[in-house]
């Protein structure tokens, strides 16, 4: 013991060092001690988070048996759930019908419900705080409220009753589980304000906005052709329509005509104003990229909306009954955007998807007719130039002054002031000041959804049609958004019309990009003018977001088409074939060849073989791609070399030209123009410090080769690996915790943007539906995930397998299916 003390002793002597370091232990010790308490309390914290989430969630769970009574009904309404969940509602009544799908659609979606309203309304911020108000002034200054309050106005009687009978039921919901309503409101802590037809509206809008709006695009193109200064350029960069384009009227482009002039980015030389405002800030004084993400809208390449359908006449069918074939393409939503829904009362039989918040159903079919939509990407939107004096006023058309109308808006934000907010518009529309408040430039926003005398919403006559002469009469009032529309019977008939009231301009659709008072609107073109066909010869029709239009129609549309690769793909696949089946409909939808990006693949590999110092690496790739099929499959390097050189190509010829500008370069055809581009090599575009476009394009490989994800060994650089899908709570932004029992996580996606199955992060088809005639109870639909807004629900997540794997399954809608398949029954009782 002895030896043992006089150790320590000379060793604290020996070493002040060490004796400090054991006066420092308990510090250490509590330090340590104190995270490690931390750590293992956060631990415990979020256990117990995912807990009370669970616990919640599940309380919220609806009820799918049982004899629950709701005040309002006439008499007792079935509702028999699927194998999918998927509501059968039959009533007595019309009336009790709809207030019976406000019920049972608030029963699965009411969260979702409730943030479509306030996205539309621009009601975002006051419960998810200061990062959604940007997103709110634009929602704001647009006035989608005081729209969605003037169309509810013009409602017919009838059409207002069922409105107002939808939004009975979602409040009687609402009134009854006051203490089991949806997770999103117990996290969020509020609760939902009652419902109301113009909220359904609001609902309605916020579509419209979503497939109709280019007005940003808009804003961008000028500040881009003013600094390019070079119209052939910019007409390459923003081409109208292409050799590749099929019309569904099926007439005959004539390549030899002209392409319509870019617009004029210029306008009368002695307004200061205008110059300045091309020669300064225009687009960036709020980037676009920013308003973009502030809208929810994704800033990625190839990420637009867009759609496929078809029909196929019985003489190609090996039924001899037509088919229809429909895949909407939107943004990828948890929950899917739609709810699909099987609705039956006296005179009123209607099975398809329907629109949480909307009455009736949207996209389906009846007893003897079928639709689909697909956007037709109609130009409804113009900018214009005002001139203001300072003092309230602006001036109109006719040279006249008068007061700017003034709408005094308040934005709530959660944990923060209030947003006052004033909208001042002028005859074209609001101003777009709030949103970017340093541009010179005073600019109004026309749409044709600000017109007060537009307010058609025919989805119930379409709904109750019986044949082409009444689903068409009915289609002759829809205002917005445009859209194709394909059309089948049980008769043998196929239609193809394009909707919507689309603006006639005394230029034609070539004119400024900037409008003043010379280039009013002179009304709507006449609705027997639009493209439209009958039972064509050819037995086909098909639209895809391309062009309809060829040099012989009456009134041109618009400049900006999607790229022609899906609709051309389409007709490869089916017209010319017989004998076609449900399955064959299927097994385009799902088709993930793409000729251009095949094409552009040996382009690649042509320059690599013929640039001065190729290495090993560029060589395997242009092996690969050399050798390459054209389908994106998850396993294809190939896809990976040609699709990341793409992006790489845009960078190098953009920027040069462009700077920062280059990233605000937005165009449905762009995938067009890029071939183009490649192919015809135009030396215009080469890039400084590059002699030939060989060199360009081997430099574009060799940068997408540089992507951090991109192996070694090139062959081993799956396509799956960087390009997934990922479908996310729309609160996992806000509250991480949510992806823990919700979301798919990132999963290897097949397909891009040019392929029949377009898709990317966050967009694809939000459903698909094939309707066959020769069997009504054998036609297929189904959407991403599943019917419930509820993660603990069977029915949330069982549609996932299908919709991923290229799969589907029927939706029954007979009497003798539909109760051959249910799997819950509950009956709403007065």
């Amino acid at each position: 013991m002895a030896d043992s003390g006089t150790s320590t002793a000379s060793s604290a002597k020996s070493s002040p060092r060490s004796s400090a370091r054991r006066r420092t232990r308990p510090w250490l010790r509590i330090l340590v001690g104190g995270t490690t308490g931390i750590l293992l309390l956060a631990v415990i914290c979020a256990a117990a988070g995912v807990l009370w989430l669970r616990s919640v969630t599940k309380a919220s769970l609806p009820q799918l048996d049982g004899d629950p009574h709701i005040s309002g009904l006439s008499a007792p309404v079935m509702v028999r759930r699927d194998a999918h969940g998927v509501p059968h509602i039959q009533a007595a009544t019309q009336d009790d019908l709809f207030v019976a799908q406000g019920y049972v659609t608030a029963q699965d979606r009411l969260w979702q419900m409730d943030s479509f309203r306030r996205n539309a309304n621009g009601d975002l911020a006051e419960v998810l705080g200061s990062r959604l108000i940007l997103h709110d002034k634009v929602k704001r200054v647009m006035g989608f409220r005081r729209i969605a309050q003037r169309m509810y106005a013009h409602l017919s009687p009838e059409q207002r009753r069922y409105f107002d009978d939808y939004a009975r039921g979602v409040n009687l919901f609402i009134e009854q589980h006051q203490d089991s309503l949806p997770e999103e409101f117990r996290i969020l802590g509020y609760k939902p304000k009652p419902w109301s037809g113009a909220d359904s509206m609001s609902v309605a809008t916020m579509m419209v906005d979503m497939l109709d709006t280019q007005w940003d695009i808009k804003r961008s193109r000028a500040e881009i052709a003013a600094k390019l200064n070079n119209p052939k350029l910019e007409a390459q960069l923003y081409p109208v329509g292409s050799w590749r384009d099929r019309p569904p009227t099926g007439d005959i482009l004539d390549l030899t005509q002209p392409q319509p002039a870019p617009p004029s980015s210029d306008d009368d030389e002695d307004d200061d104003r205008t110059r300045a405002a091309l020669d300064g800030p225009f687009v960036h004084s709020v980037e676009l990229s920013k308003l973009r993400a502030a809208l929810g809208r994704s800033d990625c390449d190839g990420c637009a909306l867009g759609s496929n359908n078809w029909v196929v006449s019985g003489k190609h069918t090996a039924s001899g009954k037509p088919l229809l074939a429909n895949d909407m393409h939107l943004s990828l939503t948890e929950p899917n955007i739609w709810f699909m829904a099987d609705l039956q009362a006296p005179g009123y039989h209607v099975a398809g998807v329907t629109l949480p918040g909307m009455p009736t159903v949207i996209a389906g079919h009846n007893e003897h007719i079928a639709w689909g939509f697909t956007a037709l990407f109609a130009d409804v939107q113009d900018l214009y130039r005002e001139r203001l004096d300072g003092k309230g006023n602006y001036q109109a058309a006719d040279g006249s002054w008068k007061p700017l109308l003034v709408e005094h808006e308040v934005i709530p934000v959660r944990g923060g002031s209030d947003v006052k907010l004033d909208v001042e518009s002028t005859e074209h529309g609001p101003l777009l000041t709030p949103i970017f408040s340093k541009d010179p430039q005073v600019v109004a926003l026309k749409w044709n959804l600000f017109d007060p005398n537009l307010n058609a919403v025919p989805l119930y006559a379409m709904n109750v049609a019986q044949n082409w002469a009444e689903f068409s009469a009915a289609l002759g009032t829809w205002d917005f958004p445009a859209q194709n529309v394909v059309y089948a019977d049980d008769q043998g008939h196929i239609a193809y019309h394009a909707v919507g009231s689309l603006p006639m301009r005394p230029g034609g659709l070539a004119g400024k990009l900037i409008q003043d008072a010379q280039h009013e609107w002179q009304g709507y073109i006449p609705f027997d003018a639009l493209p439209s066909a009958f039972d064509p010869p050819s037995g086909f029709l098909a639209t895809a977001n391309g062009r309809v239009t060829t040099e012989k129609s009456a009134y041109p549309i618009t400049l900006e088409w999607e790229s022609p690769y899906r609709i051309e793909r389409i007709y490869k696949l089916l017209q010319g074939r017989d004998h076609l089946t449900p399955k064959d409909m299927l097994a385009v939808q799902t088709d993930i060849y793409s000729e251009v990006d095949q094409e552009l693949a040996h382009r690649f590999a042509y320059a690599i073989d013929h640039s001065d110092k190729p290495d090993d690496r560029l060589r395997k790739a242009a092996d690969v791609m050399r050798s390459w099929d054209g389908r994106l499959t998850t396993d294809s390097a190939a896809a990976s070399l040609v699709d990341q050189a793409r992006i790489a190509l845009w960078s190098l010829i953009l920027e040069p030209k462009l700077g920062k500008l280059s990233e605000d370069y937005r165009w449905g055809e762009k995938d067009f123009a890029e071939e183009e581009i490649v192919m015809h090599g135009d030396p215009d575009w080469l890039p400084p410090g590059y002699k030939n476009w060989d060199a360009v394009l081997t430099e574009a490989v060799r940068r997408g080769m540089q992507r951090g994800d991109a192996p070694a060994d090139i062959t081993k650089w799956t396509y799956g690996s960087w390009h997934v899908v990922d479908i996310e709570h729309p609160l996992a932004p806000f509250l991480p915790l949510l992806s823990r029992i919700a979301g798919t996580g990132r999963q290897p996606l097949s397909g891009d943007t040019t392929t029949v199955k377009q898709v990317g992060v966050t967009l694809g088809p939000s459903q698909r539906f094939t309707m066959d005639w020769s069997n009504i109870d054998g036609s297929t639909e189904n959407i991403v995930l599943g019917e419930s807004g509820n993660p603990y629900s069977p029915y949330f997540r069982d549609q996932w397998n299908d919709w991923y794997n290229g799969t589907t399954f029927a939706l029954p809608f007979t009497q003798a299916a539909v109760a051959a398949n249910t799997r819950h029954t509950l009956r709403l009782l007065p």
